[in-house]
């Protein structure tokens, strides 16, 4: 299985917030420090905010702080939310029943089994499993 980019972002962004869980973080700086797109990034900080992960706020020292206790982040959960509009094979997708294959494929359902352990393997740890502490340069 390969994670979007999306995801890779995110699951930075959450790692690195809990390094330091009392500071505001900006698009810009986490941008900066990862050395990706602030755009993109832009978007996952907005995904993140939308389901309830981080707050953000505008402004003059404003920025982005988790919303919740690292130790109740399951990364199964995170990266489900991430992934939700990715499917694994294209016969996954709504509407997706393009396959020749079908209905006699028997792939999909160990497809699917496998997708749902993975998640599942996920979620035994937590975000404070993983904090990614600040690095001094």
């Amino acid at each position: 299985m390969r994670l979007t980019s999306f995801t890779d972002y995110g699951l930075r962004v959450l790692m690195r917030m809990a390094g330091e869980p009392d500071r505001h973080f900006t698009t810009a700086e986490l941008a900066d420090e990862f050395k990706v797109s602030r755009n993109h990034l832009a978007k996952v900080i907005s995904a993140l905010s939308n389901n309830g992960l981080l707050k953000t706020r505008r402004g003059g020292g404003g920025g982005a702080t988790l919303a919740q206790d690292p130790a109740k982040i399951r990364l199964g959960d995170v990266v489900e939310l991430l992934e939700s509009d990715q499917a694994l094979v294209e016969c996954f997708q709504p509407g997706g029943h393009a396959c020749t294959l079908m209905p006699q494929c028997r792939l999909k359902a160990l497809l699917t089994h496998a997708e749902q352990e993975f998640l599942a393997d996920l979620n035994r740890s937590t975000l404070a499993d993983c904090v990614y502490p600040a690095i001094n340069i």
